[in-house]
């Protein structure tokens, strides 16, 4: 018996006809056709369309290829096709729909209770020992993840949207998808675009005292991934690294994939308290620090801690990562040089990112990396994901090189310090003396310290109200926790945050909470 084996997988693409009304192509489940089966042909078209729908890889919605299509694809006459079209919408699977084709049927419940899998089936999986890497086991989703990215009031990590030049952008973003040429179109330089890393290298060395070079710069896909693979080049399974207390927890999750220890240090008014560290661990390979802006409580790391940490790293043989993720912004004073300008013995890993200058969802990202140490990341980075995009970077390098990036930060610096004020105005006057206001110097975000609270519960409730609440107690591995919210006023305008100020007061009063509150 003569078998013919068609598999079908995604998109079905009609050759083009300027006769033909263009339709989009859809989706075919993979369909083995065996010519001369008792059942015919019209009979396994119809049941390979029925089980996708029932078992769900086929949703409610999607559309499929016609007729024709699907019959050149699977080299049968097209008669049998109709025939099986026919009957999945005679029986409800398929609905035509003017214009747009066959889709399934919107009608159809989330997943069809015609057929089921065997009752036992899924029980023997949950019961089976499924192993998983020890690593894999400590790492979670930080509670309340979900609950702080939304849109609203006191959103952390979140721009002003609507002031970002998007005519501007759109036209840089045009501009280069015109140009597309075939050598585009391959991999590019695992460091990132030339183009890119000298106008990051540029910027650096005059806006932040960095000592670099642009053969330093890798690019990234946010700060992030420069933490990932800045941990895979430095630390081994068992080492320890310093992190801030409290501190930006989901670098805890790297640290954890890389097998390492991290010890807790205590931030103070100064910063990270060195004389902490080295009393808890003198020893650590590596120390990672947000000196500019330190998250979450958004102090800046005083110029005799720099020395000392710069002193403790030379003399242990440590690292030091900086973290410098929204230093662009501060509203006291002369913005604050970067630490790694003043190392001399190449000890810091300077890491920086576009999400909060630019927008979020752009995902770049920089890493500056010691010259001696270059082969080392490039070779941490092929085996990651090889290099970055390529199609943004061009448009970002654009963006910075005809003055855009230099302007934009000069006119959001303007708004977010407007901004910034008006919340502490707020706070103040609405709060008063039970709020402790930290970190408002610099940045997107501060954090208000309240006692006496349960700052997760309200943050959940907060949710509800579309409130953003971003607790501080998650942000502490000790038992020696404070309570409070990291309050963002990047995306909230000066109009709403009163408003906003009062219904965190209002929550903060339901069940009596409001008479426990001290700082």
């Amino acid at each position: 018996m003569a078998q013919h084996n068609i598999h079908l997988t995604g998109f079905l693409y009609s050759h083009y006809d300027p006769r033909v009304k263009r339709i989009p192509s859809g989706i075919a489940p993979v369909i083995a056709i065996q010519k001369g089966a008792p059942n015919g042909l019209y009979r396994q078209v119809y049941q390979s369309y029925r089980k996708a729908i029932v078992d769900g890889s086929l949703r409610a919605g999607q559309r499929v290829p016609s007729t024709r299509v699907l019959a050149r694809e699977l080299g049968i006459s097209r008669m049998p096709v109709l025939s099986a079209y026919a009957q999945l919408s005679a029986e409800g699977y398929f609905e035509g729909r003017v214009g747009s084709g066959t889709i399934v049927s919107r009608s159809l419940p989330e997943r069809a209770a015609i057929v089921q899998p065997a009752a036992g089936r899924s029980k023997k999986i949950l019961g089976e020992r499924r192993r998983v890497s020890k690593r894999c086991l400590s790492l979670s989703i930080p509670e309340g993840f979900h609950r702080a990215r939304g849109l609203g009031p006191f959103a952390v990590s979140q721009i002003a949207f609507e002031h970002f030049p998007l005519a501007v952008w759109n036209s840089l973003v045009t501009r280069h998808a015109r140009n597309v040429h075939a050598q585009s179109l391959d991999y590019g330089d695992p460091m990132g675009l030339k183009d890119l890393r000298g106008a990051i290298a540029a910027y650096l060395r005059t806006a932040r005292g960095v000592r670099c070079e642009a053969q330093q710069i890798m690019i990234v896909s946010g700060s992030q991934q420069g933490l990932e693979i800045t941990a895979r080049v430095l630390l081994d399974p068992g080492d320890q690294i310093w992190m801030e207390e409290p501190g930006y927890r989901y670098a805890r999750s790297i640290f954890a994939c890389s097998g390492c220890r991290v010890v807790p240090v205590r931030v103070d008014a100064e910063g990270l308290n060195i004389a902490d560290g080295a009393r808890k661990c003198s020893a650590a390979r590596a120390a990672l620090v947000t000196p500019s802006h330190q998250y979450p409580l958004g102090v800046t790391m005083s110029a005799s801690r720099r020395l000392q940490l710069l002193d403790w790293a030379e003399s242990s043989g440590s690292w030091i990562i900086e973290d410098d993720y929204d230093s662009e912004y501060r509203y006291e004073g002369m913005p604050i040089t970067s630490l790694q300008g003043l190392d001399r013995n190449s000890r810091v890993v300077y890491i920086g990112t576009f999400s909060k200058v630019l927008f979020p969802s752009l995902r770049l990202g920089y890493v500056v990396v010691p010259e001696d140490l270059v082969g080392r990341f490039l070779a941490a980075r092929f085996a990651l994901d090889i290099g970055p995009a390529t199609f943004h970077q061009a448009v970002v390098a654009d963006f910075i090189g005809e003055g855009h990036f230099a302007r934009h930060i000069r006119r959001m610096r303007l708004v977010y310090a407007e901004r910034r004020s008006a919340l502490i105005e707020s706070l103040r006057r609405q709060l008063g003396s039970i709020v402790e206001i930290t970190g408002a110097q610099a940045g997107m975000h501060l954090s208000a310290v309240l006692g006496g609270i349960s700052d997760a519960e309200l943050g959940a409730r907060g949710a509800s109200e579309n409130l953003w609440l971003v607790p501080l107690s998650p942000f502490y591995m000790s038992k020696a926790v404070r309570h409070g919210f990291v309050l963002g006023f990047g995306s909230t305008s000066v109009q709403e945050i009163p408003a906003a100020v009062h219904r965190l007061h209002t929550l903060l009063k339901s069940k009596s909470q409001l008479k426990q509150l001290s700082c």
